[in-house]
C-alpha cells in the first residue's frame, strides 16, 4: 500500500511540474526578440512590427511598424525586425534592410527616425544601448562596433573573433558586453573602449546561439546541448545536458534562476543556478523557442517564431 502511495505522490509531483501559461500575449508576426521595460512587453517580430503590450492589463497598447523593403525579385516586402531595445524614452529597432543589409531606427515621440541605413553596407544582427547616445551593435562577422547616435560615427570597432556572431547581451550597468559566437567562447568587452577583459571557454563545444548576463551570473544556449552557467564573480562553470539543441536561454534579475528551451517539444526547463535544482518545465510553445525573458523571480515569458507570446508564473 505504501508503494502504491509513493507512485502516486511521485507521480503526481512529476505531472504538477508540467506549468501552462497563465496568460498570453498575440504579436503581428513571429517573434524574434522581446524584452520588457517597467509594465511593458517590446516584441520584435517577422513582420516589420513592434508590438508593445501592458502586463497589468495583457493588452496591446501600441503597434510601431517600419517602412517595407524590396527583395532580391524587386517586391516589397515586411522587414524583419532583428532586435529592440530601450533607454529612458528611445526605442532602438534594427531590422533587416534591402540587398541583405540592415537598417536601424530611434522611436522617440511618436517618430520613427533612422540613424543607419543600407548605404552603410552592413550585415548587423543585434544592437543595444550603451547609453541614451550610444548604441553597440555586432555584424554577422563578428565586428562588434560603439556607435554615436549624434554624429553617427563609430566611437570604437573590435574584431571579436574570427569566428560568426551569434549573439550580445550588456550586463546592468553597461559596463561589459558578452559576445557569443560559433566557437563556444564567450568574449567579456569593455563597453567603454571595445578591448576584451576576459575569455571563457572549455563549457560549450560548439556554436552559442544565445546568451544572457544578469548579477554576475551569465547563461548560454549551445548547439552541443548544453546550458552553461558562469559565475564571473567566483571563476566557475558548470553545464546542464539537454536532449535536443538549446536555441534559447534565460536570466532572473537575481541569476538565481535560469530558463532554456529543453527539448524538442519547446518546452522550458527552469533551474536554481545555484543548486542546480529543476523547478518546473513550462509547456505549450507552439514553433521553435526564440526568446525566454524572466519579468521578475515569480514571473517569465516564452515566445517563439509563432506569433504567441506565452506569461508563466514560476512559484
Amino acid at each position: 500500500m505504501r508503494k502504491v502511495i509513493l507512485f502516486f505522490l511521485i507521480l503526481s509531483s512529476v505531472y504538477s511540474a508540467q506549468i501552462k501559461p497563465s496568460a498570453k500575449f498575440v504579436s503581428s508576426g513571429g517573434v524574434v526578440d522581446l524584452i520588457t521595460n517597467k509594465d511593458k512587453i517590446y516584441s520584435a517580430t517577422s513582420a516589420g512590427i513592434v508590438d508593445i503590450f501592458d502586463i497589468n492589463t495583457q493588452k496591446k497598447v501600441k503597434s510601431i511598424t517600419l517602412p517595407k523593403i524590396k527583395d532580391f525579385m524587386g517586391d516589397m516586402v515586411d522587414a524583419k525586425i532583428y532586435s529592440v531595445d530601450k533607454i529612458d524614452d528611445k526605442l532602438l529597432i534594427l531590422s533587416q534592410g534591402s540587398g541583405g543589409y540592415s537598417r536601424a531606427f530611434i522611436y522617440e515621440n511618436e517618430k520613427l527616425t533612422s540613424i543607419i541605413d543600407e548605404s552603410s553596407y552592413m550585415a548587423i544582427i543585434k544592437a543595444k544601448f550603451i547609453n541614451k547616445n550610444t548604441i553597440v551593435f555586432g555584424l554577422l562577422s563578428n565586428e562588434i562596433i560603439s556607435f554615436d547616435i549624434k554624429t553617427k560615427k563609430r566611437n570604437w570597432t573590435n574584431q571579436a573573433s574570427g569566428a560568426k556572431f551569434s549573439n550580445l547581451v550588456i550586463n546592468e550597468d553597461k559596463s561589459e558586453i558578452v559576445i557569443a559566437d560559433e566557437s563556444g567562447i564567450l568574449k567579456i568587452m569593455s563597453a567603454k573602449d571595445g578591448k576584451i577583459l576576459k575569455k571563457l571557454k572549455g563549457q560549450n563545444l560548439d556554436n552559442v546561439f544565445q546568451v544572457d548576463y544578469k548579477n554576475g551570473i551569465i547563461a548560454t544556449a549551445g548547439q552541443d546541448r548544453r546550458v552553461v552557467i558562469y559565475a564571473t564573480k567566483f571563476d566557475s562553470a558548470y553545464y546542464k545536458e539537454a536532449n535536443f539543441l538549446i536555441y534559447s536561454v534565460g536570466l532572473s534579475p537575481s541569476g538565481k534562476l535560469a530558463g532554456y528551451s529543453s527539448d524538442e517539444n519547446n518546452n522550458i526547463s527552469v533551474f536554481n543556478t545555484i543548486t542546480k535544482r529543476k523547478i518546473g518545465t513550462y509547456t505549450d510553445n507552439k514553433m521553435t523557442l526564440t526568446n525566454i525573458v524572466f519579468i521578475d523571480e515569480n514571473r517569465m515569458l516564452g515566445a517563439s517564431d509563432d506569433k504567441t507570446i506565452n506569461l508563466y508564473k514560476i512559484k
